[in-house]
């Protein structure tokens, strides 16, 4: 049955209310029609967004799913440390699976030591997906993070291999939304895909959310590589003819650290960020990713592979 909204209401919600309200909507969604979903959860800023979405969609029971977090074993330490904190602060279950072991099973091999692990997160996530036998995947992708993830539908139908084809998505009229799967098959959920980062910017201000420490501004080794900051890890060291600085930088995006890249901000605050935000002409994962991920052939071509 549906809900009318009085008109004088209608004009008190702000676009953050709407957007809320349509992320909530979602996931309830998911949870009516997905006998078994996962909500995956990184420890990035637009999974921190989804945790307290689902907090407002389902509190003060449970939430109706588990978390999960495919961890490909090069991510930032302090990522992964707030990851852990935040799930045992909601008395949630999270469930981890490493690339590393899909590298020790054989199903994941390198062309060399030092390749970007992240392309290789979708073999582990088919594996987990298999071993728990999930029909739904709940994750914080947004349509204006690049051209390939415009594509998708709120509900993103993946085939029995994983696989996503564009041109093979179900008609979603009217906020109605189809999960309905055949043994294999699967839905990706993206609750947030009308959010862009301003929205998720200014939720976390509104919400007064906790993140990482990298996502704000902070001295950081870097050098300088084809017009992009690398930070100086184990994982990334300066080559011999770089010249290592250290710079006020933050991260927009967090990832794989072989392929995430941090910008130059002082932005200390939610509300500098912001503001820094608002201004900005480069999306935050064509400014800040190392690998060929911005390419949008690249991205396609992944997701068809079972990439989230």
């Amino acid at each position: 049955m549906s809900v009318l909204i009085p008109s004088d209401t209608q004009r008190r919600l702000s676009h953050l209310d709407w957007l809320e309200a349509e992320a909530i909507h979602i996931l309830r969604e998911v949870a009516g029609q997905c006998s078994n979903p996962v909500l995956l959860f990184s420890g990035g800023k637009d999974s921190v967004c989804l945790l307290r979405l689902a907090e407002k969609a389902f509190r003060p029971g449970r939430f109706p799913f588990p978390l999960m977090h495919i961890d490909t074993g090069h991510n930032y330490p302090e990522v992964i440390a707030f990851r852990d904190r935040r799930a045992q602060e909601l008395g949630e279950r999270l469930i981890v699976r490493r690339v590393e072991d899909s590298m020790q099973r054989g199903s994941v091999v390198l062309k060399s030591a030092d390749e970007s692990r992240n392309r290789h997160q979708a073999v582990t996530l088919l594996e987990a997906i298999a071993e728990f036998g999930f029909d739904a995947c709940i994750g914080g992708a947004r349509r204006d993070e690049e051209k390939a993830r415009a594509k998708e539908r709120i509900f993103s139908f993946r085939d029995e291999f994983g696989g996503w084809d564009p041109k093979n998505q179900r008609p979603e009229l009217w906020n109605l939304y189809n999960a309905r799967t055949h043994k294999g098959e699967n839905i990706r959920v993206f609750p947030i895909s009308n959010w862009t980062e301003l929205d998720v910017w200014q939720y976390i201000a509104r919400e007064n959310l906790v993140l990482p420490s990298i996502y704000f501004a902070h001295q950081r080794a870097i050098v300088r590589r084809q017009g992009q900051l690398v930070p100086v890890t184990e994982l990334t060291p300066a080559k011999e003819n770089e010249q290592i600085e250290q710079l006020s930088v933050r991260f927009r995006t967090v990832g794989d650290i072989p392929c995430t890249a941090p910008v130059e901000s002082h932005a200390d605050t939610v509300d500098k960020i912001i503001a820094e935000t608002a201004t900005t002409t480069v999306t935050e994962r064509g400014a800040t990713r190392l690998d060929d991920q911005a390419s949008e052939a690249a991205m396609e071509q992944r997701k068809k592979e079972g990439y989230f």
